[in-house]
């Protein structure tokens, strides 16, 4: 199941993203967000996730061309960062803009190769096109599985909310329920989970922390 929907999916968000990039550049715009200030707001979110960590380890997947790098260096956070993305081209740019190192890489792909001490995602749900809802929930729910294996200590996500305003939505786009999302968590990957949705943004992000693997 999960090798037929990525087949479906993932050659078509890594065209989208690619597109973006190369309309708008290395902005938030080349990664489909509507500025700078929503963007590092979005980053800010993940900091309760990895707060009194500044030396962990971190896996974001679907990394674009590395802006959370950025953000956690301005921050403090001293650790390993690996970046993932599907988009070829959005891998090429973030080795231009930050290159690689003992404490930084960047890889093509949907799936780490290894661990780290906490996972991330940031804006991967959202733009399903013309994806069928069940088969994008399919691909959502095996993407939490595979940050839940690669964050150590735990993961975080974030995704666009069905409580926004529905005039507002838009077809090509996913919306989740935060409340079943939350559940989804809870009953899946223990009780450590946390829900933030009131940042001013039309959107979720969920944390999930394993307190006896810390």
């Amino acid at each position: 199941m999960k090798d037929r929907v990525d087949a479906l999916i993932l050659p078509q968000v890594a065209s989208y993203y690619a597109s973006k990039l190369e309309l708008h550049g290395t902005t938030s715009q080349g990664v489909d967000w509507n500025g700078n200030a929503s963007h590092d707001r979005r980053h800010r979110q993940f900091l309760r996730l990895l707060e009194g960590s500044s030396d962990a380890s971190v896996i974001d997947l679907g990394c674009g061309f590395g802006d959370f790098l950025r953000f956690l260096r301005s921050e403090g956070f001293r650790g390993r960062f690996t970046g993932y993305d599907i988009a070829a081209s959005m891998i090429e740019k973030a080795r231009q803009l930050y290159g690689e190192g003992e404490d930084r890489q960047w890889r093509i792909g949907s799936e780490p190769e290894e661990s780290a001490d906490f996972a991330i995602a940031s804006g991967i749900f959202n733009v399903k096109g013309d994806v069928p809802t069940e088969s994008w929930i399919d691909y959502v729910n095996g993407t939490l599985d595979i940050l839940a294996r690669a964050g150590r200590r735990g993961f975080a996500f974030n995704v666009l909310s069905l409580s926004s305003d529905p005039e507002k939505r838009r077809p090509n786009l996913y919306y989740a329920d935060p409340v079943a999302m939350l559940g989804h968590c809870l009953a899946k990957y223990g009780r450590s989970v946390a829900l933030l949705q009131d940042y001013e943004l039309y959107e979720f992000t969920l944390l999930v922390r394993y307190p006896d693997r810390g």
